[in-house]
């Protein structure tokens, strides 16, 4: 199964960049812009449009998937029985591809590098819609990256003659010359360091009763490595039973990791994820829900032309939770809100202070609610009403609650030790744990 193409679209929905549709009309793309473009208009607020759109005006089924990025989006179009996971996976690949070449990805960095995005995605995409090379590693040898381009153009002069030549034997000619896939050859640091980040994000859903409905952990090692040579490691971990459902990145042995739960492997250059999983929690537990960190009290009272709410959020962790976000949406005819704040039962305002603030976004509708530091102990109160354009209001019977939890992990994944072998220098290694999570509490 194969995709049809790639158009890549400026916040105000217009085509700044598209793969060559060859083999379609010239209104096959147009058809799937405008389906999105409408979609957007008509949606009853920012991020409730289907990631997969439909399009019905052709004689053959076709549909765009499309995610957003820096107020861009990018759209991958699909027909007959081609899988969507399979377009999101390739735009998955693309902007981590760009991300890699450009650092932040944005309408001005594309226009400023047109060519270079073209040529990723002519290496990335054959003309039949099926991925090709997409690893950065590989693609860095192929495709010059703008800062090798512009030290190129700074250290000899446009007359020099043999630039073209130098391009190629200097960078061209080492495209697929390394063995492995995914690591170059010959490369060489004078400091060696391999970090690990590993990161968990919970998503759950908290019922009414504040019954916790389902909750699940997923987590993934993030590697940054810059080592010389061709160094093969071994990764062992303490607990390596509390992680199910793995996907591993292709350097990973996958025999090694069946017969004895060691991730063996030979690094790529720079940042790369070396595994995704989930977390499976004892078997002796009664339940199969990871807790959720948190508490909510919500008291809610639904009056005409409005409502007013008294919220109540706790801490369940000793850790320090950061950067917490509660998203509330009042409505479509909402017109206003007002709140106070109060922490550990003091008032500090309506506004809010170090401990808290909220804002009520009127394009939006919704109310939002942020706390930079969630300590272990004490409760974090909002008091507020809003007011509604209707008699009888419809706010989402659901808050949005995000949070971030810095040195911790939901599992408990403990790195036991990681050995070099093939190479002789001594090397940095480097472990740190990261939480996150995204949770919808009912009311």
């Amino acid at each position: 199964m194969a995709i049809d193409g790639l158009i890549i679209l400026d916040p105000a929905g217009r085509p700044i960049i598209q793969s060559s549709y060859t083999t379609f009309p010239a209104a096959y793309p147009l058809l799937h812009i405008e389906a999105l473009n409408n979609a957007l208009a008509k949606a009853p607020r920012e991020g409730s449009v289907d990631p997969v759109i439909y399009v019905g005006e052709l004689s053959c089924s076709s549909a765009c998937c499309h995610v957003e990025l820096g107020g861009m989006r990018f759209i991958v179009t699909i027909s007959e029985d081609a899988d969507p996971l399979i377009a999101f996976a390739f735009l998955d690949a693309f902007i981590e591809i760009l991300q890699d070449y450009f650092g932040i990805v944005s309408v001005a960095t594309l226009k400023d590098n047109f060519d270079i995005v073209y040529q990723l995605l002519e290496e990335t995409l054959d003309s039949s819609g099926h991925p090709l090379t997409t690893s950065p590693n590989a693609l860095s040898d192929i495709v010059l990256s703008p800062s090798i381009i512009s030290k190129l153009l700074a250290s000899v002069s446009p007359a020099t003659p043999g630039v073209p030549g130098a391009r190629q034997g200097g960078y061209a000619s080492g495209a697929f010359a390394s063995p492995i896939p995914w690591r170059k050859a010959g490369v060489r640091h004078n400091h060696n360091e391999i970090l690990f980040d590993v990161v968990e994000e919970m998503r759950g859903i908290v019922g009414k009763n504040g019954t916790t409905l389902v909750s699940n952990v997923f987590g993934k090692i993030e590697s940054n490595a810059k080592l010389s040579g061709t160094p093969d490691l071994t990764l062992t971990f303490t607990n390596p039973n509390v992680m199910t459902e793995c996907a591993f990145h292709p350097c990973v042995r996958l025999q090694r990791w069946t017969r004895d739960n060691a991730l063996s492997f030979v690094p790529p250059e720079g940042r790369f994820v070396l595994a995704d999983y989930q977390y499976r929690p004892p078997q002796s537990a009664l339940i199969s829900n990871v807790p959720i960190p948190l508490s909510l009290k919500a008291n809610m009272d639904m009056g005409e032309f409005g409502g007013t709410f008294a919220l109540t959020l706790t801490s369940r962790l000793i850790k320090v939770m950061e950067n917490l976000e509660l998203k509330f949406y009042l409505g479509e005819d909402a017109t206003s809100a007002q709140c106070t704040l109060s922490s550990a039962g003091s008032s500090v305002g309506s506004v809010g202070s170090a401990d808290g603030s909220w804002s009520f976004n009127s394009r939006t509708k919704t109310l939002q609610w942020g706390i930079l530091n969630m300590r272990s102990s004490g409760s974090w109160i909002l008091r507020g009403s809003w007011t509604s354009k209707i008699k009888a209001p419809r706010p989402a019977h659901a808050f949005q609650i995000r949070f971030e939890i810095p040195s911790y992990s939901f599992s408990s994944l403990k790195v036991d030790q990681l050995r070099l072998s093939s190479e002789t220098y001594k090397m940095y290694k480097g472990v740190r744990m990261r939480s996150k999570g995204s949770i919808e509490w009912r009311w």
